[in-house]
């Protein structure tokens, strides 16, 4: 049996939405709103973007956050460590954080999957060029 913490990080599912008004960038709360994409539950999308701000800010002050320290993000989530894991997971998952050097920290992968997908549809289906 595999343990959740070790389950294959591979892919996950994000909500694409078409109408301009539920563009991120037009939320009050782009983050929450880019957590509601990912996550399906109000509040394990609060605890998903309590987490990253959690990464982004040590971070910032060069103390990443230690996978060795899932004890103390436990608590100050108010999980349990399977839902801490499998939240953790999504996250990997979409690309939006990594896990080097057992640290966690904010990752680019999401970002230029986004892309490569976008440039894809626009030069390989609508044939447009990308400076379009």
């Amino acid at each position: 049996m595999t343990n959740i913490k070790d389950a294959p990080k591979t892919a996950t599912t994000i909500v694409i939405r078409s109408d301009a008004k539920y563009r991120i960038s037009r939320s009050r709360d782009p983050y929450y709103a880019l957590m509601r994409r990912l996550f399906q539950e109000d509040e394990t999308a609060s605890r998903g973007q309590k987490f990253l701000l959690m990464i982004e800010d040590r971070q910032k002050q060069s103390n990443p956050v230690r996978v060795s320290e899932w004890n103390e993000i436990l608590e100050v989530l108010g999980i349990g460590k399977s839902s801490f894991y499998l939240m953790r997971n999504k996250l990997l998952s979409a690309g939006l954080i990594s896990n080097k050097n057992k640290e966690y920290r904010l990752s680019n992968q999401f970002s230029k999957d986004l892309e490569d997908m976008a440039n894809w549809w626009s030069v390989a289906v609508i044939d447009e060029t990308p400076s379009n």
